[in-house]
């Protein structure tokens, strides 16, 4: 009766940290598509900087998820790579815009955001 408690314990606790992945990686595309819509619309400087920053935070906290589509497929497969890929690339273009509102230049800087929805519709059809 015990093992089968401890067996049923054991089953319940790493069904739960799958489905915390998931969790995770559905929170940091939130955080993504939230930041993206306060760069868009702000006429702030501090507020586009400080969206971005949790930007960069999300994408790079999303490289340690794996997207449902790629559940099952090793580390060092060709899917999980581009998967990557495009999260760098993200964060490359996350930085160019941050650069542009650091300098206060927010109408360069929202044009240059717009490759992050880019980014993010190519990605989306990869991997969503």
């Amino acid at each position: 009766m015990r093992k089968r408690v401890i067996a049923m314990l054991s089953l319940s606790l790493l069904s739960g940290s799958a489905s915390l992945y998931a969790a995770d990686l559905e929170n940091d595309m939130d955080t993504l598509k939230d930041g993206l819509n306060t760069v868009m619309k702000t006429g702030d400087a501090q507020e586009m900087h400080k969206a971005l920053g949790e930007m960069r935070q999300a994408a790079q906290d999303a490289k340690k998820s794996t997207p449902d589509k790629l559940e099952g497929q090793p580390a060092d497969s060709a899917q999980m790579k581009d998967f990557h890929a495009g999260l760098d690339s993200l964060i490359a273009q996350i930085d160019v815009v941050d650069k542009l509102a650091q300098a206060n230049n927010l109408d360069g800087a929202k044009t240059e955001a717009k490759k992050l929805a880019e980014i993010r519709n190519a990605n989306h059809k990869k991997f969503r």
